[in-house]
């Protein structure tokens, strides 16, 4: 009776960090144990070694024989992430039909190299000769003696052996040799030493010499020696000749640089050496500390680096009777008041969790929020005996590696970062935590263009625990949650309406939009500028939030009505002064600005749509001796003047809420807010009214006067607003809205974009997908378009969306499944969730 046949072990699932799906690859040879999930493997891509992450198991699929991981760089029992992120993150991936790699390489910050030692030898036995006349021998050799292709050559027929080990993070030093190890002629010396008795006959001055040196020798130099004793060099070279005095070899001294390193301690640099030795009263200067180091008295060594620095979290005072009043569910929410408020409420929930031993984590939009964030919740971790980190792209690689160790180990339980912090291996995570959770800052601009808060729901659903959503106000898919509203800040509201001017403009309250500059009407309404005069008059601060940067939209021509356009792209060239550049801000294809209108020869422009540079110069206009500031994409003024509480105006564009708010704000104005309303988007409203609710709490105590210019005076975003309403307020309208639409939370939208050079390739290829879709079962409710792209041609392309509205993850997986189906005659791009326009 025969044995059976031992288990074939499943193949492993593994990505890279490239747009492709997860690969399969056979075990290491002799590994034993599960399938290491979240763990980073070494494996063989493209004749060289890279670092990739097992997501899973798979099953084997016919008799080839797969390539084998090389090695596994992570203990199973501490993964690099953890297996519940990595289920949820690929469930995310496999719905949204993305390339696990690609989500993947947008999460994960750090990891994706690894510094190690690689060691390889031939199998016992094995002649590798046949492959090159250098080949590896039974011996264990640096992998780095061999050509990366030769090594997976014979990696492939299975007769290398290879081990790996970590290699630490380490740093050269200069550190003191002992001096019994200091080289014998570093501290050899000869000295001239008198002969006694003096030999006869010397001349008066050479027996004056030789007197000399016996009384107060030795000395090293016959040039020294003669200066000491006040002869010539003929005398002194007169006594040696004639055997008065002979040198004789001594061991020197230690010199005093080297006593003053060996008892400081290494030094990273020569120049270190050098300025720390001359603070402490030994002269030394770089060029001689290397030559004390060439001449054996110092080592150059590696040593362990010391952890690279980190942000100190914030202290906080915390009253341990604060009850916690926020909802226990699987999702639920807090919005209202000012940011620490907000703070202040979640902070008995985080205590009490990182109190019991848990994790938690917090997501941030952007710097200004996260750094917000960091310090109203940072110093929790202290009372809880843990410790507090940030992970984001603002930290250094270096911090980043530290920082995930720290995670890994358990050394910190509470990380407040950006989209890098989801995939953080937190140890018995209890909580995440997403802050403005319907911010498009949250959108992944390029890659998987994966929406953050929809991966964090998966993890959290993966985990089993609670996913809570924190801000000014809450988006209209968080309304049904169960929550928690504060009460809203103190706003007060001034609206200019340009749609119904009064009668006599100059005693407002507005000016007409059909008016000149020259009547202040636009883009400073006579409003605003009395508001901005006032605030000069009383030493105040005022900020204008513009619609754009650049001086304007587009030059027109008066005579013809001709824009130029850029072209790459069906869009007009924006107009920067600065630089007397027309610039396209959506390829970034630039040109001089032209002399005559390409199309009639006419030497008159006219400019429309004030930019921050236009709105900037009227306000240098309207307030003379007033410091105006800008800040936007193309220049960011330091504001150190206003934060030192010195009066001033600053125009910019939403970058200004990356920034703190001026200490004597006095003022905030939005020049024309139908920008954030004109957008074929049907979250425009909702963004609008969430810039509102972030303007009217952007100063931490002060409630400065918004001052809003428009043509939609009754929009409903503005008028909760202006009312005193909370700002559960609007979203609960927005959200009974779009339950009647069919739009999200009341279902699952996905934009497929098809580009190609050719707009009839485009339109065809978009045309034959919808038709696919249909015949896949696809009805017109989950199918809009195709359509072409509002913008015609963008970036050399023509695009055509087609959007699909499915009731959940599930139907919408399958609507996406058809984009497999076939290969298409032009590129084709899934946008989950998409934001920013239609």
């Amino acid at each position: 009776m025969t044995a059976s046949a031992a288990p074939i072990p499943q193949p492993w699932l593994v990505v890279v960090n490239l747009p492709v799906p997860a690969q399969d690859f056979s075990a290491p040879h002799g590994w034993v144990g599960e399938v290491p999930t979240g763990c980073r493997v070494l494996i063989p891509w493209r004749g060289e070694l890279v670092v990739g992450l097992v997501v899973g198991e798979t099953e084997a699929r016919g008799a080839y024989r797969l390539r084998e991981a090389v090695h596994v760089l992570d203990a199973p029992a501490c993964p690099w992430v953890s297996p519940e992120t990595v289920a949820g993150v690929c469930a995310w991936a496999q719905d949204a039909r993305i390339p696990a790699g690609l989500i993947w390489g947008d999460l994960l910050g750090v990891g994706w190299t690894a510094d190690y030692i690689h060691t390889v030898r031939a199998v016992e036995g094995a002649d590798l000769s046949a492959f090159a006349r250098k080949a590896p021998t039974t011996l264990w050799t640096d992998a780095g003696a061999f050509h990366p292709a030769l090594l997976d050559a014979v990696r492939e027929q299975g007769l290398l052996e290879e081990r790996v080990d970590l290699r630490p993070r380490t740093k050269t030093v200069i550190r003191a040799r002992r001096l019994i190890d200091v080289p014998a002629a570093a501290r050899a010396v000869t000295a001239l030493h008198a002969v006694i008795p003096a030999p006869a006959p010397l001349t008066p001055r050479q027996t004056h010499a030789h007197a000399w040196l016996s009384d107060y020798g030795p000395h090293d130099t016959l040039s020294g020696w003669a200066k000491a004793a006040g002869v010539s060099g003929s005398v002194v070279n007169g006594v040696l000749n004639a055997g008065g005095a002979h040198y004789v070899a001594e061991v020197a001294p230690p010199p005093p640089a080297w006593k003053w390193l060996d008892e400081a301690g290494p030094q990273d640099t020569l120049s270190g050496w050098a300025s720390g030795a001359s603070a402490d009263g030994v002269p030394l200067s770089p060029t001689a500390a290397g030559t004390l180091l060439a001449r054996g008295w110092a080592d150059t060594v590696q040593v362990l680096a010391p952890p690279p620095m980190l942000p100190e979290a914030v202290t906080l005072e915390v009253n341990d009777d604060s009850p916690d009043r926020l909802p226990e569910a699987p999702l639920w929410r807090l919005h209202g008041g000012r940011a620490a408020s907000r703070f202040r409420t979640l902070a008995p929930r985080v205590l009490r969790l990182l109190g019991q031993g848990r994790s938690v984590l917090v997501l941030a939009p952007d710097h200004a929020t996260l750094r917000r964030a960091w310090e109203g919740l940072s110093g929790l971790a202290a009372h809880a005996g843990t410790r507090a980190v940030q992970l984001s792209g603002q930290l250094n690689e270096i911090q980043r590696a530290h920082t995930w160790e720290l995670v890994r180990k358990g050394a910190a339980r509470l990380v407040i970062g950006s989209a890098h912090a989801l995939a953080a291996p937190l140890e018995d995570l209890a909580l995440i935590v997403v802050l403005e959770e319907g911010s498009d800052a949250h959108k992944l601009l390029s890659g998987s263009r994966a929406f953050v808060p929809d991966i964090a729901a998966r993890v959290a659903a993966a985990h089993d625990i609670p996913l809570a959503a924190l801000g000014a106000t809450p988006a209209a898919e968080s309304v049904p949650w169960p929550g928690a509203v504060l009460p809203p800040p103190r706003a007060r509201v001034h609206i200019v309406d340009y749609a119904t001017p009064p009668e006599q403009p100059t005693l407002g309250p507005l000016s007409g939009a059909h008016l000149g500059m020259g009547d202040m009407g636009y883009p400073i309404s006579h409003d605003l500028a009395r508001l901005l005069r006032q605030g000069q008059e009383r030493g105040r601060q005022a900020v204008l939030l513009a619609p754009r940067r650049g001086y304007s939209a587009l030059l027109r021509c008066p005579n013809c009505e001709h824009t130029p356009q850029c072209r790459n792209c069906d869009m007009p060239l924006r107009f920067h002064q600065a630089t007397r550049q027309m610039t396209c801000h959506q390829c970034g294809y630039h040109e001089s600005m032209p002399d005559r209108c390409d199309n009639c020869g006419e030497q008159m422009w006219k400019a429309r749509g004030p930019g921050t540079e236009w709105i900037a110069q009227e306000v240098g206009k309207l307030l003379p001796g007033m410091p105006v500031y800008r800040m936007d994409k193309d220049r960011q003024d330091p504001l150190a003047p206003l934060y030192d509480g010195e009066p001033g105006v600053i125009v910019g564009t939403q970058l200004l809420l990356s920034h703190d708010a001026p200490p004597n704000l006095a003022l905030v104005a939005i020049t024309l807010a139908d920008t954030w309303l004109n957008v074929s988007d049907f979250r425009a409203s909702e963004r609008y009214h969430r810039l509102l609710r972030q303007l009217a709490e952007w100063h931490p105590a002060r409630a400065p006067l918004l001052v809003v210019q428009t043509f939609q005076a009754d929009h409903p975003a503005l008028k909760v607003l202006a009312e005193g309403r909370d700002t559960l307020a609007y979203p609960a309208a927005e959200e009974r809205a779009r339950k009647e639409l069919g739009y999200p939370p009341h279902a699952r939208l996905a934009q497929v974009e098809i580009t190609a050079r050719e707009a009839r390739r485009a339109q065809t290829a978009a045309t034959e997908l919808a038709e696919a879709l249909y015949a896949a079962g696809a009805t017109t409710h989950e199918v809009l378009g195709p359509a072409p792209s509002p913008v015609a041609r963008l970036r050399g392309v023509y695009p055509y969306h087609l959007f699909l509205r499915a009731r959940n993850d599930a139907r919408l997986s399958e609507l996406l499944k058809v984009l497999d189906s076939k290969t298409w005659k032009a590129r084709v791009r899934v946008d989950v969730n998409p934001r920013g326009g239609m």
